[in-house]
C-alpha cells in the first residue's frame, strides 16, 4: 500500500487555568488606563468646567475656529455671540473649544476707590 495510516497523538495533559495567561491581558489594560482612559477623563472634566463657567463678556473660541465675544447667555445650552460689529449668532454653549480672553468679574461691593 501507498498510503499509510495517519495516528492521532495522544493528548497532552490536563488543560487547567493558568494565571501567567492572563497577566499580559490585564497588563495591556491598566496601561490603555493610565495612558489613554484616565487623560481623557481629566480633560473632559476641565472641558466641562471651563463651559460652566462662561459669562457675558468672555472672547471664546468655537469648535469652527470662529472667535467672538459672549453678548447674552440665553440658556443654560445656548449662547449669543458677536463675531463682528453687528453680527451674532447662537451657538450651543458645547461648541465652545477654549475661552480666548475672560472678563474681570464684577465686584458686589465697590472697592474704596469708587467710595471716594
Amino acid at each position: 500500500m501507498l498510503i499509510s495510516p495517519a495516528y492521532a497523538q495522544a493528548a497532552g495533559g490536563p488543560g487547567g487555568f493558568d494565571i501567567m495567561t492572563l497577566l499580559p491581558l490585564v497588563l495591556i489594560f491598566v496601561v490603555f488606563y493610565f495612558l489613554l482612559i484616565r487623560p481623557q477623563q481629566k480633560k473632559v472634566k476641565e472641558h466641562r468646567e471651563m463651559l460652566d463657567k462662561l459669562r457675558r463678556g468672555d472672547r471664546v473660541v468655537t469648535n469652527g475656529g470662529i472667535i467672538g465675544q459672549i453678548i447674552k447667555v440665553v440658556n443654560e445650552n445656548e449662547l449669543d455671540l458677536e463675531i463682528a460689529d453687528g453680527v451674532r449668532v447662537r451657538t450651543m454653549r458645547g461648541m465652545i473649544s477654549s475661552v480666548y480672553a475672560r472678563t474681570e468679574a464684577a465686584d458686589d461691593e465697590p472697592s474704596d476707590k469708587d467710595k471716594k
